[in-house]
């Protein structure tokens, strides 16, 4: 197994599942899947047809109705869609918008803009855990805010925010709630007809479908609704317009169909791969789990160690195929602005580690990748020239 690339980088991006795959190829011999999903012609209504079909797969896993899903390129899109949409369009009654430090770039970045276009932005700071407090969101609330942003699962630690508690306390003061639930979706239970979230982002590639697509979440309420931030034509009722990739839809479509069968199943397994992992390392000397504990998702594990340095334990740690952090920053040397955020000083912030699992992960690739660990670590202490002294 020494030779062989071992892929720990689930929460970055996953394989086609071979159901999403056949999906895709099939339409190569489906007349109408090329045309323009907005022509009325016999190829555009079989396109659109097809379209269709991928929005109620979708809807049974969000527990949505179809037509309240814009497709856009992916989660990113998404964010910046329901973000600054529902700013600019809800801006005349405020311009107070709260999030988290801890959210993902496709968030953080978007209300960085907005403050330079003169909105008010509150960043509330998680606890030790990562969490937000709901005293403190409560607190946070003004007469003129309009919009609160926090991720259901964090992607660099895996930390689960209560986002349905959180969704309460916005509906009772009217504030719109976007939830970016790219690490969610399909993995853990989401049920809009019930959960007070008013714009839920989401992506194909992380639930095993392809890169370039996904959606946007809007409930069908008074006051709900965003400002589009491209135009022409009149695609999906100008909120997001543009000719449809229905090749791409279609894999998203059901992708979602089979996230929803195993959903237990796949968390089962997760859950049974990190304790696995969790077992052989658990007794390193100065292991700091980061956002671990009751509210985390089993398929992330970040953990740090103060002493030993970032990218030396990455090369180290090959043929592992992990992430320093989020796949977004991993081009970066500055540490994580998410552990940063939790308290972690810089060399614990660089020293840590993502492990995220999948479906195809097995119990063996997981026992390797925490020995491989544990003996990186080692050997670089016994390298370090305080520990040689």
């Amino acid at each position: 197994m020494t030779d062989k690339m071992i892929y720990l980088d689930y929460a970055a991006s996953t394989p086609l599942d071979p159901a999403v795959a056949d999906a895709m190829a099939s339409l190569a011999e489906i007349d109408g899947s090329y045309a323009n999903a907005s022509s009325n012609h016999a190829a555009g209504r079989r396109a659109r047809a097809l379209v269709d079909d991928a929005a109620g797969q979708l809807a049974a896993l969000l527990g949505c109705r179809p037509d309240e899903l814009i497709w856009t390129s992916g989660a990113t899109e998404s964010d910046n869609l329901a973000i600054a949409g529902a700013a600019r369009y809800r801006q005349d009654r405020g311009k107070h918008l709260v999030t988290m430090p801890t959210e993902h770039k496709a968030v953080t970045d978007v209300f960085h803009a907005l403050e330079k276009q003169g909105f008010d932005v509150t960043w509330l700071h998680p606890d030790e855990t990562g969490r937000v407090s709901l005293d403190a969101l409560q607190q946070a609330l003004r007469d003129e805010t309009q919009l609160v942003s926090i991720m259901h699962v964090n992607n660099e630690t895996g930390v689960i925010q209560d986002v349905a508690a959180i969704g309460e306390i916005c509906r009772r003061h009217d504030v719109l709630f976007h939830v970016d639930a790219a690490q969610s979706v399909g993995k853990v239970p989401i049920d809009l007809a019930s959960m007070p979230i008013d714009l839920l982002s989401t992506t194909a590639h992380k639930i095993y479908g392809p890169n370039g697509v996904g959606a946007l979440y809007i409930a069908d309420r008074p006051g709900c609704h965003v400002e589009p931030l491209i135009f022409g034509g009149g695609q999906q009722r100008s909120i997001r317009p543009g000719t449809l990739a229905v090749p791409l839809i279609v894999g998203f479509g059901r992708a979602a169909e089979v996230a929803a069968s195993r959903i237990d199943a796949d968390r089962a397994h997760l859950l049974s791969l990190r304790e696995r992992f969790w077992s052989r390392v658990a007794d390193i000397d100065g292991l700091i789990v980061n956002g671990g504990g009751e509210h985390a998702f089993p398929g992330i594990l970040n953990i740090s160690v103060g002493d030993v340095e970032g990218e030396s334990l990455l090369l180290g740690l090959e043929p592992l195929c992990v992430a320093t952090g989020s796949a977004c920053n991993s081009t970066s040397a500055e540490p994580s602005y998410v552990l940063r955020a939790l308290g972690r000083s810089d060399a614990e912030a660089q020293g840590s580690i993502r492990f995220s699992f999948g479906r195809p992960t097995t119990e063996a690739e997981v026992e390797f990748a925490a020995d491989r660990y544990r003996g990186s670590i080692e050997r670089l202490r016994r390298m370090a020239p305080e520990r040689a002294a």
